[in-house]
């Protein structure tokens, strides 16, 4: 798996946010002591901007962190100003959303709860162009499906994700696109859910009303237990990362829910193949 910047510089903001608060320092303190302004050291201990290594070097002095610490520090440092396969296409994915892109590429287990449409990891190449030209229009849509594609390759690595799906049975009867492409999308849905990473729920209409009927949400867990898992929550012009244990906890009993009350995986393949014959 290759290390994405986007973790490495969380896993830097974090580490260096915890050495000031052990040193005894506050933001103002340190910041003058850093030649940097209150702020700027701010957006860094919350990853919303980098920090060059020879800057992180200056702070880990600065918290007399030296030897081997130090070292192993300024390399994730380094790691976090390489540039992501996904800032190729940053003419056409937004900031906010190049952000959860990094962060889907390092991690170890996906959950995700789906209203409307197929997960971007699901979709084939023909529903993934038909939804955009529904959502979007026709501005750059073969790079962003190329993007999209690009994404579903953490499926399939040496050490691929885990990824729990619960898509609400109106994913199954929406047509977006040409019927046949429609019951294209259902059969590959199901062709990956046989993946032995993947699982695939369907929750059906008559399971009645649900503690997610307002929120599609993914829950991103990583590979080293340091990095907090995140909540991701998205729109059509922004995202939002929760990052607070009392958020992932909520939202990881909120799809156990949502599991325990969807179709077995066995009973959601059938599903999606009676649905995918409707598209026939």
């Amino acid at each position: 798996m290759t290390a994405s910047p986007t973790v490495r510089r969380r896993r830097i903001a974090r580490e260096l946010r915890q050495l000031r608060e052990r040193a005894g320092m506050t933001l103002d303190v340190a910041a003058r002591q850093l030649d940097m302004s209150k702020s700027n050291l701010s957006r860094i201990e919350t990853a919303q901007i980098g920090i060059k290594p020879r800057d992180v070097r200056a702070a880990l002095a600065l918290y007399q962190v030296t030897g081997a610490d130090a070292e192993a520090l300024i390399e994730i440092a380094r790691g976090a100003q390489q540039r992501g396969w996904w800032q190729n296409y940053s003419d056409v994915l937004p900031e906010w959303f190049e952000f959860y892109v990094g962060l889907e590429a390092e991690a170890a287990s996906l959950r995700t709860y789906e209203a409307e449409a197929v997960p971007g990891l699901l979709q084939t190449e023909a529903y993934a162009r038909a939804i955009y030209r529904v959502t979007a229009g026709e501005e750059g849509v073969e790079r962003k499906v190329a993007a999209r594609l690009h994404r579903q390759n953490v499926l399939h690595r040496e050490n691929p994700v885990e990824l729990s799906v619960v898509l609400n049975e109106a994913v199954l009867l929406r047509p977006v696109g040409t019927p046949a492409g429609m019951a294209e999308q259902l059969a590959h849905i199901g062709q990956v859910a046989r993946l032995p990473n993947v699982t695939v729920q369907v929750l059906p209409f008559s399971a009645g009303g649900h503690p997610a009927m307002t929120t599609p949400y993914v829950i991103l867990s990583f590979p080293d237990a340091a990095d907090a898992s995140v909540v991701y929550l998205d729109n059509l012009t922004m995202g939002l990362a929760l990052e607070g244990a009392d958020h992932v906890r909520g939202y990881s009993l909120l799809h156990e829910e949502l599991c325990a009350m969807a179709l077995s995986p066995a009973d959601s393949l059938a599903r999606l193949e009676e649905a995918s014959r409707n598209f026939a």
